[in-house]
């Protein structure tokens, strides 16, 4: 019941962000004040993000935008790792872990894809393949390191 209660919390949680504007949504007025003297500033300057055909960097969109484009996409992949996992958590132990991950990834999959056609319904947002291939991403990557934390986990209680 807890587990459904996350997955339900999960996919709210992406339904109120996809719905909601840019402006709805957006951090600048909070990353300048909370940011004012502008950190790392001389690390961030040297990345540069290809996204959409551009290259999103600080020359490009300066500081705080760039800022919360990190912040934004790093939310898609965390959110959607999370996502995956209690998929994976959803499903039943009698189902092979390799059915159960990649159940998870392709539901995570379809969750990304609903996601990004609900914010292309949403004024001001503008759906992206790249927003899918990065929540695919992030729950790849979550359901490796719950694959990983489970053969540890297995391989201890036969030591003890």
């Amino acid at each position: 019941m807890k587990k459904l209660t996350v997955l339900l919390l999960i996919v709210g949680v992406l339904f109120i962000s996809s719905s909601q504007t840019y402006e709805d949504q957006s951090l600048i007025s909070t990353l300048k004040e909370w940011l004012p003297n502008q950190p790392m500033y001389s690390v961030l300057d040297k990345i540069e993000v290809p996204y959409w055909g551009r290259i999103i960097s600080i020359e490009e969109r300066g500081y705080y935008h760039f800022v919360e484009f990190l912040i934004r996409k790093s939310a898609h992949f965390f959110i959607f790792g999370c996502l995956a996992v209690v998929i994976y958590l959803l499903f039943s132990n009698k189902l092979r872990s390799i059915y159960r991950f990649s159940f998870s990834l392709l539901f995570t999959g379809v969750f990304a894809v609903l996601d990004e056609y609900h914010q292309s319904l949403t004024g001001g947002r503008t759906p992206s393949g790249y927003d899918v291939i990065l929540d695919i991403s992030g729950g790849f990557t979550f359901l490796l390191i719950l694959q990983i934390a489970l053969i540890i986990k297995a391989k201890f209680k036969k030591i003890h």
